[in-house]
């Protein structure tokens, strides 16, 4: 039997938490409600949760505050953020922190449900996808010892290039989100962080070009997309 998703969720605004609580019930999701940052603090270690909802405007501590104590002791649970505020800087603030999605407020309980499941399918594929060694083409990826390989040469990548190719082998012929990649690999989501990226994606397109049949593009708006006519072999 498959276990259910449990959701941790702290919204202050009690009629907002209840309906968001039984919506989320009824599509068959676990959800434990706390009505602040404090309560939430106390609450977050006593049970295992699988996503964080977290409403930036609460009283005792705000969102922000909570979501870092979380991050403090769980690096990778995914963290979405409920806010009414639109302002570009509380955005890049809730990313900088670790949030993986912002959703402001009002918005549809069934928007806040697909965001939910499609971080989840995310995580569920980055888990069962990585690998220490990859087969792409006519290239051999050590994860491990940071080398890209083919039968004329081997060679040494920097972490960050070994990084950002792992991430683009485990969602081969997917969009990677420009996001994710940043804050899996840099931490932290800013403009010179991301023109950092484009230069070592740079870097990879140059590494892999005497195969013709893989590519990294850009995706508009979204991110890089490793295309390959056949998804990497993982060994």
């Amino acid at each position: 039997m498959e276990e259910k998703v449990r959701i941790f969720m702290c919204e202050d605004d009690e009629n907002l938490g209840m309906l968001l609580r039984e919506y989320l019930q009824a599509k068959g999701y676990l959800v434990d409600l706390f009505p602040d940052g404090e309560a939430g603090g106390k609450g977050f270690s006593r049970e295992k949760y699988d996503i964080c909802i977290l409403d930036v405007m609460m009283p005792k501590k705000d969102g922000f505050t909570l979501a870092q104590e979380i991050r403090a002791t769980n690096g990778d649970i995914p963290i979405i953020f409920l806010t009414a505020k639109t302002m570009k800087e509380d955005i890049l603030e809730g990313f900088k922190i670790g949030g993986d999605d912002y959703l402001t407020k009002p918005f549809s309980m069934e928007e806040l449900m697909l965001r939910i499941e499609a971080i989840l399918r995310r995580v569920s594929g980055k888990k069962s996808k990585e690998v220490g060694f990859y087969i792409i083409g006519k290239y051999s990826f050590d994860t491990q010892k940071q080398t890209l390989s083919n039968e004329n040469q081997v060679v040494k990548l920097t972490t960050k290039e070994n990084d950002l190719l792992s991430l683009l082998c485990a969602n081969a012929n997917e969009v990677l989100e420009r996001n994710y990649a940043l804050k899996k690999i840099w931490g932290v989501v800013d403009y010179f962080n991301a023109r950092s990226m484009d230069v070592y994606i740079t870097k990879l397109r140059k590494l892999l070009k005497d195969d013709p049949n893989i590519e990294i593009m850009n995706i508009h708006g979204k991110g890089y997309k490793l295309i390959i006519s056949n998804e990497p072999v993982s060994v």
